[in-house]
């Protein structure tokens, strides 16, 4: 608060600086008097109370010795901790000086004579029966105190008075009543809570742990009328002898008591109170969280809150301490509205003054101010202190990122509380005021749980979401440590009309012909973005993933390569391994948020291509996914699907009747098969491509192999006149098919959710399994219901990307659904050392699937991509 200047404070100043005190230069405030005692730094929550304490006022009247000079002197008084000086007619002042003094009530020791300052009148409205008055001073432990009043060459006002402040003591009897359990007064039991802040609500020690007597409040609070807090003034009590931190609450409560008792005030004027440990009080009562309407800054009460610090830092700087806890509840408050504490706002004065600097203000206007301030920017004082308002810039840069807020939710504009809906696919714009060098990294936070991080400089982040409703949120961690979060959005992931669309292979990607990326060999750590929506027939709007046989050849080390979508932060999740000189194809089931997807190369040069077989869209075209098998539909070594025993020559086309597998509709429903293709036995280095029958074979391959060489591979083919057709490009190469589902237009089967990816698996580490290879014969069984996301329930099949690791001899692995009987089917094909990955779509009986390893021990790695579920 502090106190307006007036002609006589350089002489009241010199005084005190001759008689070795610091003057009260802040109002109304504690302006201690008291001789010097242990400083402590310990934590004033020690101070809290059992309940409400009842501090009492004893007024003892001045005599006056003429017109314009007063006194009076009292000693042997009972104990008291702060005084001050009032007199009847609040508008009126003393045109001289008001000195005081007391008594130490343990020494009997008088302290220096210190000079008070009048508070403006009207500091809390025009009230009935407000009193002029002084800042009041705190002593401590008195029992004495002595006053003298000199009007100088002016009459002085009728009524003075010495007001002694008992500010009580827990425990002791009286007729102090508590708040309501609300803790905010008797008007405020009905108020909604206040807005939700980007930054942390910190500690407060409220009105009922400090002792607040609620028997002095029955008025209620007043909130500011336009409901938004602007600014946030920064004051000192002006408390200039050392205090512990445990007295700190009693300080407090003598503060509520003179300005109640005293002053005629409706209740305590600051909001906040800190103490140079840093613990935060509650002032003036309405709500922590509410635009309380204080009385602290003469004609801007209106529009701001404010803190007030116990202590005098005319010639000393407030601690760090303290100077944390005006940052915390600035950027707590401010945050409320969505206000920077380094930033500006504008403020309509409602008096005609002027302020410390000498700045003019004329009544309903407005004016610039800072978003924290001090005291005397706004009013003709030296609150809060020479010291600490140079402090005000370290506070201002202290806080966490400012104005943090999501803008748009998968390219729609939202406000805070909006709902969105979504597919699956969740791309996230965000902002803040705060400059990104002093930004940390931001955090996605979906129901509270962090699920992806990016850079300080980031303004974009993206995940995928299961299903139900969620709270979305951004949280920002600041280089200074300190976090803010946004207020949240709530975003439905739905995919009851996400459904799967077939496409003729057709090829998107060639790093080797420069089509669709640049033509260059992807380098170590080096990552290409390709366009999928809009091209090649792919809708530009409304695909939330696409199925991609993916092929690294010519590479020059062993390395990785990873598929995800745009905007997001890649994972440790693979897709395809290598070795030198390799060329191995995987399909890819990848989200996609914004028409883009990504593919880094994590070691050594490699080509990359790409070809789309399918699509997922949101708008209720395409087909649902039913699971069937896994089943063998094709084994050219036994003639298994009706085909020759024989294998396929160079050249050669296999055709598969599908009208046979019992299970599978009739061809008028059947959009597209799910096989997982393996080719075994081949005579040379070759390749095979599975398309539609009847249909146009593209360049478009799905198995990369070389001479003598087992790979597997998923395929998801398009059905046309109920055949699929298998080529061989040169050698001879038997080829074994086994189904593990279908897409149907019936509608009857389950939608497809994108997840991830998102590792479930990994016997390395342990994660979801022992932490041991699989043996020979042996069975691990990984649950995926109610897991990362996926649905506890509902869930039909899941996509897998496995990978093989470290195997001790060749061998097969093999995906099925637990409690289910394993068929002859295998997934992955390896060899000793061999690292190999492989997807899965894999039905769900009982909410878990089992890996089987044929021979040797090998190491197992699942990340999810996916998963249908009804």
């Amino acid at each position: 608060m502090g106190n307006y200047v007036i002609a006589s404070r350089t002489r009241a100043t010199a005084l005190a600086a001759a008689l070795g005190v610091v003057v009260a230069l802040s109002l109304p405030g504690v302006a201690v008097a008291a001789g010097p005692g242990p400083d402590r730094a310990g934590s004033s929550a020690a101070a809290g109370t059992a309940g409400p304490v009842e501090g009492s006022v004893r007024r003892l009247a001045l005599e006056p010795k003429s017109a314009t000079e007063a006194s009076v002197s009292a000693h042997g008084t009972e104990r008291f901790g702060l005084m001050g000086v009032s007199w009847k007619d609040a508008a009126a002042e003393v045109q001289g000086k008001i000195e005081a003094r007391s008594r130490n009530a343990a020494t009997g020791a008088w302290t220096p004579w210190v000079a008070l300052e009048p508070l403006k009148g009207g500091l809390d409205g025009n009230r009935p029966g407000a009193r002029g008055a002084t800042e009041p001073v705190w002593v401590g432990a008195a029992d004495g105190a002595e006053v003298r009043v000199s009007g100088g060459s002016a009459a002085l006002p009728a009524g003075l008075e010495l007001n002694l402040v008992d500010p009580g003591e827990p425990g002791r009897s009286g007729t102090a009543k508590s708040a309501p359990a609300s803790g905010a007064g008797p008007a405020a039991a009905a108020v909604a809570p206040g807005p939700e802040s980007t930054a942390p609500r910190p500690d407060v020690v409220t009105r009922a742990q400090w002792g607040a007597d609620e028997s002095l409040n029955n008025e209620g609070p007043i909130y500011l009328a336009g409901g938004r807090i602007k600014a946030l003034f920064v004051h000192h009590t002006a408390a200039t002898a050392p205090y512990e931190c445990t007295d700190s609450a009693a300080i407090v409560r003598g503060l509520h008591v003179y300005h109640v008792k005293t002053n005629g005030w409706r209740d305590l004027g600051y909001n906040f109170l800190v103490d140079k440990c840093g613990t935060l009080f509650e002032g003036r009562q309405g709500g922590v969280d509410q635009p309380v309407m204080g009385a602290h800054t003469y004609g801007f009460n209106s529009e701001s809150t404010s803190v007030a610090v116990l202590g005098d830092y005319t010639n000393a700087g407030a601690s760090p301490a303290a100077l944390d806890g005006i940052s915390k509840m600035a950027a707590y408050k401010l945050g409320q509205y969505d206000a920077d504490m380094n930033g500006t706002t504008a403020l309509t004065a409602g008096a005609t003054q002027k302020n410390y600097a000498g700045t003019s203000f004329t009544a309903g206007q407005q004016y610039p101010f800072r978003t924290v301030s001090g005291h005397r920017d706004g009013f003709n004082t030296e609150c809060p202190g020479h010291q600490l308002y140079p402090q005000l810039d370290t506070i201002r840069t202290s806080g966490p990122a400012a104005r943090l807020k999501i803008g748009a939710v998968n390219d729609k504009a939202v406000a805070p509380g909006d709902t969105v809906k979504t597919p699956g696919q969740l791309v996230v714009d965000f902002s803040t005021s705060t400059a990104a060098p002093l930004v940390r990294s931001f955090e996605l936070l979906v129901d509270g749980a962090s699920v992806a991080t990016v850079a300080g400089d980031a303004t974009r982040v993206a995940t995928m979401l299961g299903l139900g409703s969620h709270r979305v949120q951004i949280r920002a961690t600041a280089v200074n440590g300190k976090v803010s979060t946004t207020l949240p959005v709530t975003v439905d992931a739905d995919v009851s009309d996400v459904k799967y669309v077939p496409v003729l292979p057709k090829r998107l990607m060639d790093t080797r012909e420069g089509l669709g990326v640049p033509k260059a060999k992807v380098g170590p750590g080096g990552v290409v973005a390709l366009k999928v929506a809009g091209v090649q027939g792919v809708p530009a709007y409304g695909v939330t993933s696409v199925v991609l046989n993916v092929t690294a050849t010519n590479p020059t080390e062993s390395g990785h390569v990873s598929v995800y979508p745009n905007g997001t932060v890649r994972t440790s999740a693979s897709n395809l391994n290598f070795t030198p000189g390799q060329t191995i194809p995987n399909l890819v089931v990848v989200p996609v948020h914004d028409g883009i997807v990504q593919f880094y190369n994590s070691a050594g040069t490699v080509d990359l291509i790409a070809d789309i077989t399918g699509y997922f869209l949101a708008s209720g075209e395409g087909g649902t996914h039913m699971n069937l098998g896994p089943k063998r539909v094709l084994d050219t070594r036994s003639g298994t699907g009706g085909v020759p025993v024989a294998p396929v020559g160079a050249g050669g086309v296999l055709d598969l009747d599908l009208s046979a597998v019992d299970g599978l509709p009739a061809q008028d429903g059947l959009t597209a098969v799910v096989l997982n293709v393996t080719a075994t036995n081949p005579t040379t280095s070759s390749h095979v491509s599975v398309f539609p029958s009847g249909t146009t074979r593209t360049s478009a391959s799905n198995l990369n192999f070389t001479a003598g060489q087992t790979i597997p591979n998923l395929v998801v083919v398009p059905v046309v006149n109920g055949k699929v057709s298998f080529y061989n490009n040169a050698g001879s190469v038997d080829l074994i098919a086994d189904i593990t589902g279908y897409f149907t237009s019936s509608g009857a089967g389950a939608k497809h959710s994108n997840l991830g990816p998102k590792r479930l698996m990994d016997t390395r580490s342990g994660l979801g399994a022992a932490k041991a290879p699989v043996g020979q014969g042996g069975v691990v069984t990984l649950t995926v219901a109610g897991v990362e996301g996926v649905p506890a329930t509902g869930v039909t099949a899941v996509i897998l990307n496995v990978t093989a690791t470290n195997p001790t001899t060749s061998s097969y692995v093999s995906v099925y659904p637990s409690g289910t009987t394993r068929t002859s089917a295998s997934n992955l094909n390896f060899t000793a050392g061999q690292t190999i990955p492989n997807l899965v779509v894999v039905p769900v009986v009982d909410g878990k699937v089992s890996f089987y390893n044929n021979a040797g021990s090998v190491d197992l790695i699942a990340d999810i991509t996916g998963y249908f579920s009804k």
